[in-house]
């Protein structure tokens, strides 16, 4: 399976102008599955937009983004913010290539110290789905930082963990370390997806990147707008976690993380 990242730089950009520049990326790359980063559809750093443009699941971001998945054949995973049960949430979707919902997932922990705890409620839960037969888990930037949401997708057996993301340069450990890290420890492929330029005072990381089951980089975005490509090969996760069977042994150290 064929993996892109949408490294976008889209700061002072509506949400039509977002999805027409994913189009335009999408017109030069033929993926299977294109991930965006947290809070695409609306832009991350907005303030109080982030409730004007707040829409249900199934609103205008999921209609025009399944109209593009229907003409390129990709399914595709973006942030955006959610309303729904009355709350405000940071939330994350997958749409099919036939355009059906795939998962939609609610940020369970907000950044700290951030806006987000001023704005979302969070939610709850893992969001697995399939994707021509690759197992992927949805989770939304701060949650890949910690070791046991990884651990709990790959125990679920998940062969690739997608990860919209809004990380600022402050914070390139993150992407730098965490993150292959996460790749290594688990087994699994994860595909850490970031934006790119300025955004209200906000100077993204970039460092986008597709790393392999062995901690190794596929793929690493720099600091500016860029797609990046890696082949997701399901084989390579069978080989690592079976040379390393941290999953198979962790019990031996937390009971209560037995695969």
């Amino acid at each position: 399976m064929k993996v892109g990242v949408f490294q976008s730089a889209c700061g002072g950009m509506d949400p039509q102008q977002r999805i027409a520049k994913l189009k335009l990326a999408l017109s030069d790359h033929s993926v299977d599955l294109v991930v965006c980063p947290e809070l695409f559809a609306s832009g991350y750093n907005i303030g109080d937009d982030l409730k004007r443009l707040a829409l249900p699941a199934k609103g205008a971001y999921f209609e025009a983004i399944a109209t593009l998945a229907k003409e390129t054949g990709a399914c595709i995973a973006y942030g955006y913010p959610e309303l729904g049960d009355g709350c405000l949430y940071n939330s994350a979707a997958c749409v099919s290539p036939e355009g059906n919902l795939l998962a939609n997932h609610r940020k369970r922990a907000n950044s700290p110290g951030s806006f987000e705890e001023d704005y979302f409620t969070p939610g709850d839960g893992s969001s697995a789905f399939d994707v021509k037969g690759v197992n992927v888990c949805l989770l939304i930037c701060y949650e890949v930082e910690f070791p046991e949401t990884v651990r709990e997708a790959a125990a679920q057996s998940a062969q690739l963990v997608i990860v919209p993301t809004a990380l600022v340069a402050q914070w390139d450990i993150v992407a730098n370390r965490v993150v292959p890290a996460r790749a290594f420890e688990n087994g699994v492929w994860v595909a850490y997806a970031n934006h790119a330029g300025e955004e209200n005072g906000f100077s993204y990381l970039g460092g986008s990147r597709i790393v392999a089951p062995d901690g190794r980089e596929a793929a690493v975005a720099g600091a500016d707008e860029e797609f990046i490509v890696a082949d997701i090969d399901v084989e390579r996760v069978k080989s690592a976690q079976a040379r390393l069977p941290y999953l198979r042994d962790v019990g031996r150290f937390r009971p209560d993380c037995r695969a």
